[in-house]
């Protein structure tokens, strides 16, 4: 039997292994059934496109789309709903497109749309990670990406106007955060002490919401009224990515992580001014080449981040 190899999803950060909601439910899922994955961060260049992020890679196998990923480490024997009855694997169905149709607009606009929130945290995160001169334009295009598709399934009628739509959506997303609190209960998971496909999918939508430092947070003060949920969360990092805020305010986590950012950012910065200035002398005819050192990050630095969301 062929063991899938590698992960390649967005990275991570705010105590989150990735940002990206569709990697996480994947990185979720590999280790709710054991699958040997090496998750590795990817950084967008001209030779490393966007594409369909996250993408596994076992030997002659490339793929794409979680739903495609699961079903490829299901065939490899990773299965993390092999004690699930035939009702239950429909409601996993059901409850899955609720999130897509309810929560994802809302977590797309509060990403990508929400102007705040935009500028501050979402833009320089992946600006981050993305190669110079791609930092400047993909961005925006994401943000594009996200609006066409909030409009497309939520901008016909009677919605008008883009204030009716971002109403509708929210109330849309809490109405969903609000039955699967009521689904939850009092179980660790969905279906009972073992996590399955839907734990993962939930925990993919939630953990973003709930752990990114936004300076506009009407989602996420929503969800931490329903604790069910928030502990929900906390338990997955914890007990299957080793990830606690133990010794740690969320504060405290939250500032220490926008440090970090903004550190980032300023490397980022000054590394592509060193290397235009470095491309100016190379050009110049009256001065020899002159190579001069290029900042970069110190080694972990860019693993204490988060692993981005696309649309």
């Amino acid at each position: 039997m062929a063991a899938p190899t590698e992960l390649r999803c967005w990275g991570g950060g705010w105590g989150l292994p990735s940002l990206h909601p569709e990697s996480l439910a994947v990185m979720a899922y590999a280790k709710f059934s054991g699958a040997p994955l090496t998750v590795n961060s990817v950084r967008i260049s001209w030779k490393v496109p966007r594409g369909d992020i996250p993408v596994l890679i076992s030997e002659d196998n490339v793929i794409s789309q979680p739903a495609k990923i699961l079903n490829f480490l299901r065939k490899q024997k990773y299965n993390a709903d092999y004690e699930l009855s035939a009702k239950q694997g429909a409601d996993t169905l059901a409850y899955i497109a609720l999130l897509e149709e309810k929560l994802l607009p809302a977590l797309l606009h509060t990403f990508w749309i929400e102007a705040e929130n935009y500028y501050s945290v979402t833009k320089p995160w992946f600006a981050s990670r993305i190669a110079f001169p791609l930092s400047l334009y993909l961005p925006g295009k994401m943000s594009r990406e996200a609006l066409n598709r909030i409009l497309l399934t939520k901008g016909g009628p009677p919605l008008c106007s883009l204030t009716e739509v971002e109403a509708q959506i929210y109330r849309d997303a809490k109405e969903c955060l609000n039955l699967l609190s009521k689904r939850l209960g009092t179980s660790r998971f969905f279906f009972g002490d073992t996590p399955a496909t839907l734990d993962a999918f939930v925990f993919g939508f939630l953990a973003p919401i709930y752990k990114v430092c936004f300076p506009r947070v009407q989602l996420q003060e929503h969800l931490k009224q329903l604790s069910n949920l928030c502990r929900f969360c906390d338990d997955i990092l914890t007990c299957y990515f080793r990830l606690s805020v133990s010794g740690h305010s969320p504060a405290g986590q939250d500032t220490a992580d926008a440090n970090l950012q903004k550190l980032t950012q300023l490397v980022n910065k000054e590394s592509n001014l060193i290397e235009k200035m470095d491309d100016n002398l190379r050009k110049s005819p009256q001065h020899p080449p002159l190579k001069l050192t290029t900042l970069k990050l110190a080694a972990g630095g860019e693993g204490s981040l988060l692993n981005r969301l696309s649309p």
